[in-house]
């Protein structure tokens, strides 16, 4: 039990050390809210919103838009 509290209050540390560097460089924690994108409710949305863009003058940007957000998004790794 010794072993989990100290490795408990070493990771709290780490965090504190770390949320003092960034308030040092200026910058503040902020915490917001998404969408679940594991539930039912949000697959179903998406679901939708797709099928309802089917053969939509519409549906090309926005897979052209989408595409570019992949590649984007491929490139933070």
């Amino acid at each position: 039990m010794e072993g989990i509290m100290a490795s408990i209050h070493e990771s709290t540390s780490k965090v504190a050390r770390h949320r003092e560097r960034m308030r040092a460089a200026g910058l503040r924690p902020v915490q917001f809210w998404v969408p679940d994108t594991r539930s039912p409710e949000f697959m179903a949305q998406v679901r939708q919103q797709c099928q309802s863009l089917q053969g939509d003058p519409a549906e090309a940007d926005v897979l052209r838009f989408t595409e570019e957000a992949a590649t984007h998004v491929e490139g933070w790794e």
